[in-house]
């Protein structure tokens, strides 16, 4: 079992960063490639960002790509994402996940483990 949780969401006005925090326990946290997702209000959940197990490669939506980076601390077990140049289109609840398949990817179905949610608003 993979426990995640989330943390760091908040009330931001566009233009400004957060830092978004995932802490993970149970198995060994740094074999496994984590994503971050994020689901805007009606709207389905998506891909954000991925980063390997060992760190050394990433992936990012275009939607997001030089502005959000996505990091891992594997002695604090937690992975990150630190946003920046926040957009109102960036309100979500955002959701980190563990990849089921061994690599990163943008599917949300090769996550198995997903954390409860950090509600991110953007102010215009």
């Amino acid at each position: 079992q993979v426990q995640l949780v989330e943390s760091g969401g908040g009330l931001v006005q566009a233009g400004g960063s957060l830092r978004l925090s995932c802490a993970a326990s149970g198995r060994t946290f740094s074999a496994y490639a984590m994503g971050w997702f994020r689901q805007p209000p009606g709207k389905e959940r998506e891909f954000v960002a991925a980063i390997s197990w060992s760190g050394q490669n990433t992936r990012y939506a275009d939607s997001v790509k030089g502005r959000f980076t996505i990091s891992r601390d594997d002695a604090k077990n937690t992975v990150y994402l630190q946003m920046n140049s926040l957009k109102p289109e960036d309100t979500a609840v955002y959701y980190c996940a563990k990849s089921s398949i061994g690599w990163i990817s943008a599917g949300v179905n090769e996550y198995d483990y997903w954390g409860q949610g950090t509600q991110v608003t953007v102010s215009s």
